[in-house]
């Protein structure tokens, strides 16, 4: 019987040590709930390195594993730096064989928890769409300097609105991308709304989320004719964890779905040209083995994104 490859996870990295610890608690129970070897590293911020946990999974004598990035949308870092992490880890252990997968979003089973967040932070008063009728969400994803992960947020906020009767879902995000936060909370005002909840696109607690609801109690503040309440990020929940080995398991059967169509490394879109082809560095790691991020040009001209097509 042929041992299936382990589970490596691979998570952005935060400031907020109780972000990357939720992180670490989320993998050690992806190790339980699965029975297989699972690591995680993260790209930046957060220790451990993605390159210390594949050293660790070569040392309980791995040889073949799947990496799922926990990542909501695919950026730079799931399109670029962890296909060229991977690659150099390859290089460092010789032997080792890798699939890599898809970012988790927009899943029907995430959309159910932001759905959920949403009643939490409403209480009782918004459990139908009559209810939910004079109901603004404004989703607030990270932002990125690619459109088209910007774009996803988005498909995300469009997908929440369908069916659940809101009056609307807007779109936000914390840094990087047009609109902000208030410009957000503006934009729901103009439009016409009188309860809005401002519900952060994201997995884990962090420094952005909070910076989420710091901004809307400012926005509020200034704002008291207007209803405004915060939902909390998505959290560990049994559908986060079923999602990341449903991935695992479209990594590891070959059935891959990552949207390249609009992928600012494969594709002329307006003002982002000079990215077409770009060669993919591994993002440097400060506490990764005094390697600092001397890794082989990962081609997007080609095959990129490692294993992902």
């Amino acid at each position: 019987m042929t041992t299936p490859p382990a589970l490596l996870i691979a998570g952005h990295g935060t400031r907020d040590d109780a972000g990357a610890e939720a992180f670490r608690d989320f993998v050690r129970q992806l190790q339980l709930r699965s029975g297989m070897p699972v690591a995680g590293g993260f790209i930046e911020l957060s220790a451990p390195p993605l390159g210390e946990a594949v050293a660790g999974l070569v040392a309980r004598g791995v040889r073949r594993f799947a990496t799922v990035p926990l990542m909501l949308v695919s950026a730079g870092h799931a399109k670029g730096d962890i296909p060229a992490a991977l690659a150099r880890e390859k290089e460092r252990h010789p032997g080792i064989s890798y699939t890599y997968g898809r970012p988790l979003g927009p899943h029907p089973a995430l959309l159910s928890v932001l759905e959920r967040r949403l009643d939490d932070a409403l209480g009782s008063s918004a459990r139908s769409p009559e209810d939910r009728a004079d109901v603004t969400v404004l989703l607030v994803g990270r932002g990125s300097t690619d459109p088209d992960a910007n774009a996803e947020v988005f498909k995300a906020a469009r997908l929440l609105w369908e069916g659940r009767g809101y009056a609307g879902v807007e779109t936000a995000f914390v840094s990087l991308a047009a609109p902000d936060v208030p410009s957000g909370l503006d934009r729901c005002a103009a439009l016409g709304a009188r309860r809005i909840v401002v519900l952060p696109y994201f997995l884990f607690t962090g420094i952005l989320p909070d910076r989420v609801r710091q901004q809307t109690e400012g926005w509020a503040a200034a704002h008291p004719e207007i209803e405004v309440r915060s939902a909390d990020v998505i959290g560990p929940e049994p559908e986060l964890l079923d999602l990341v080995l449903e991935r695992y398991e479209e990594a590891v059967e070959g059935d891959l779905r990552m949207n390249c169509d609009s992928c600012v490394y494969r594709i002329a879109l307006p003002g982002f040209e000079d990215k077409v082809g770009l060669p993919q560095q591994p993002h440097y790691h400060p506490d990764d083995d005094g390697h600092h991020g001397h890794g082989h040009g990962h081609q997007h001209g080609g095959h990129s994104h490692s294993h992902a097509h």
